[in-house]
């Protein structure tokens, strides 16, 4: 039966995050809307576009109110359009995990990403699924947000076309054949792993992009 859905890209907004590994949620929303010919218009907490997927309704939303506060534009948007709570689906970025890699989960903890933690505040609860995309966890002691809010790099960006691919069809089946059948499709996808391409990454301060 024909549903409604909100599917959740986290980022930060601005050209200066665009390609930062903290923006793989805002991303695979980009490259879902370009592929599907729809656009993004400016509302509430964020921008929006409405995908139609054999009869469902895919709410597509990239929260405006920076990283640390993404539970804010979800939680109203969630209620505003009356999603039932397992067509909530968050798309995010997962240090756990290496570049190419993703694990889709129908609850789980914050894994200490603030745009999760954020969301589990304003829901009150962790019940609602999510779709990790690893990028990876290459960064000495104490140089973690540096390291999210760095620009991929070469290679990654060579790869991330079939990264976001892999995301999408994650999402459609997670729509059109329910959250187990996609977690047995794709949880064991992965793509051949990067050279070493160890790199400092450069300062941003921005707090709130966190």
């Amino acid at each position: 039966m024909a549903a409604s859905y909100l599917i959740v890209g986290l980022g930060n907004i601005g050209p200066e995050y665009a390609l930062t590994r903290h923006n793989m949620g805002f991303m695979t929303l980009d490259a879902f809307a370009l592929a599907s010919n729809v656009v993004f218009s400016t509302m509430r907490y964020g921008d929006m576009a409405e995908v139609r997927l054999k009869g469902n309704t895919l709410h597509l939303l990239k929260p405006s109110t920076y990283m640390n506060l993404s539970g804010k534009a979800v939680s109203y948007w969630y209620a505003h359009l009356k999603i039932a709570p397992e067509n909530l689906l968050v798309v995010v970025d997962d240090l756990a995990l290496p570049f190419g890699s993703m694990r889709l989960r129908k609850a789980g903890s914050d894994g200490g990403h603030n745009g999760l933690k954020s969301i589990d505040y304003h829901l009150i609860t962790n019940q609602y699924a999510r779709l990790r995309l690893g990028i990876g966890n290459g960064f000495a002691p104490g140089g973690q947000v540096d390291f999210v809010l760095h620009e991929l790099l070469l290679e990654e960006k060579r790869m991330l076309p079939e990264v976001l691919n892999n995301a999408i069809e994650a999402i459609k089946c997670f729509v059109l054949e329910g959250p187990d059948r996609a977690m047995t499709r794709f949880n064991r996808k992965s793509l051949p792993p990067m050279a070493d391409q160890s790199k400092s990454p450069e300062e941003n301060s921005s707090s709130k992009a966190e």
